[in-house]
């Protein structure tokens, strides 16, 4: 197999990933020992833990004035919203993107436009289907808002969803951060909300398939 089709199928894994494939591998050759289907289906789910963590790297565009996509999955909801009272963006309505992420995505969330993070806020709640509407309100979620160069600020909320249990934010208050630049991410099947700035377009319509740090979301 030469090198390039050996990248298609083999991707980095991020670090997090690490335990729960050496947990399923442990595992596997046990289930064998009791009963060889048990095993493939151990070989199956080890193999789908490596693929769920994987990290590649992307191509984030250069072009200015527009924000990428935290994550990769389909947008599910477009309209005015307003945000979560934690991050600090006032009571009005503001434009909302939501992609949600199935557990076969890649969950490793990424900044849509360069700035500082002047929140970063834990919110408990609910394991509810991350595809409803009402997630945003009662789900657990992680929530940070990102101030840009003009002083414009937005915000991004990790939303937990029916079997995800571990919400990942390694950014800190204060710090400056790139577009594209890797911020967090969330175990087993969830959802990004992004409250657009005031002034952005969004450039995606619901349906469409996102890829994180590539695709972009909205033009400044």
């Amino acid at each position: 197999m030469s090198v390039s089709m050996l990248s298609t199928f083999v991707k980095p894994m991020h670090p997090e990933g690490r335990k729960f494939v050496a947990i399923f591998a442990a595992i596997t050759p046990v289930l064998f020992l009791l009963w060889e289907p048990l095993g493939w289906v151990g070989v199956g789910l080890t193999v789908w833990v490596y693929y769920f963590f994987r990290d590649p790297e992307r191509v984030v565009p250069t072009e200015d004035g527009i924000m990428v996509s935290p994550a990769d999955g389909i947008v599910s909801l477009l309209e005015p919203a307003v945000p979560p009272m934690e991050l600090g963006l006032g009571s009005e309505p503001m434009t909302r993107v939501s992609v949600f992420m199935s557990v076969f995505n890649c969950h490793v969330n990424r900044i849509p436009a360069a700035g500082r993070i002047t929140t970063v806020a834990y919110h408990h709640g609910k394991f509810l289907n991350a595809s409803l509407d009402k997630a945003s309100e009662q789900n657990e979620r992680n929530g940070i808002t990102i101030e840009l160069s003009d002083g414009r600020q937005y915000g991004v909320v990790q939303i937990a969803g029916l079997v995800a249990r571990r919400i990942m934010c390694w950014s800190d208050e204060g710090s400056d951060m790139q577009r594209g630049e890797r911020f967090g991410l969330i175990r087993f099947g969830s959802r990004l909300d992004i409250y657009l700035p005031s002034g952005a377009e969004p450039t995606v319509q619901i349906g469409q398939t996102m890829i994180a740090g590539e695709t972009i979301l909205a033009r400044l």
